[in-house]
């Protein structure tokens, strides 16, 4: 495991948010990011057993970006299932769409994948439109997913699932990346709801907007 240290305390008694991190290939501005908002990080292997995330009682898991097929790593979702609805979760690129497998649902092969740092979002947790940057093949289908789980991101191109929320288990996930650098930064905002989560538990993402047929 790596330790990270927060840079300033977010819980009401003055002390980091603890924040255990399943590493598939985490990128370092992650972690900058998390600490920047005083999270105190442990990131852990990708196969690292659900039962000792939670014996370290963080206040949340993050459940990494990372190349490849979430089907691959049947293991990571299995640690995922047992995690969602104990403590809060956040998920990026990769951590979405086991998420997304998480939650019951599937993913599938895009034809081309996304790629680039120019794509579309709509945002109904914000009411706005996000340019992200994206590097992935895979995503979760929309129609497989539970009544509990609601599509919060899309993506303006193509109409794939880029963030899902579920209140009932205080989960966010995003497809995209909210770290790229040099950017775009649009996407920032998804930490501080991360840590909004944290702090405030269930119910806190709540959409500002709905999104339509032909969103």
């Amino acid at each position: 495991t790596l330790h990270i240290g927060g840079k300033a305390g977010h819980t009401d008694d003055g002390k980091d948010l603890k924040v255990v991190a399943y590493d598939f290939g985490i990128k370092s501005n992650i972690l900058k990011r998390l600490s920047s908002r005083g999270c105190s990080v442990t990131v852990v292997p990708a196969d690292y057993p659900w039962e000792k995330v939670l014996e370290m009682s963080p206040d949340g898991v993050f459940f990494s970006n990372g190349p490849g097929d979430p089907s691959a790593a049947p293991y990571a979702v299995e640690n995922a299932k047992n995690i969602i609805g104990k403590l809060p979760a956040f998920g990026i690129c990769m951590g979405h769409q086991i998420l997304g497998q998480a939650f019951g649902g599937t993913t599938y092969k895009l034809k081309f994948g996304h790629h680039g740092g120019n794509h579309p979002i709509k945002n109904t947790l914000t009411g706005l439109i996000e340019i992200s940057a994206q590097n992935h093949n895979f995503a979760v289908d929309p129609d497989t997913l539970p009544s509990d789980v609601t599509v919060t991101h899309v993506n303006l191109n193509d109409g794939t699932v880029a963030g899902m929320v579920s209140q009932e288990k205080n989960v966010l996930t995003i497809q995209y990346h909210p770290e790229a650098s040099p950017g775009p930064h649009d996407a920032d905002v998804a930490f501080d709801q991360f840590v909004s989560m944290m702090r405030n538990r269930k119910g806190t993402l709540e959409p500002k907007v709905v999104l339509s047929k032909s969103s």
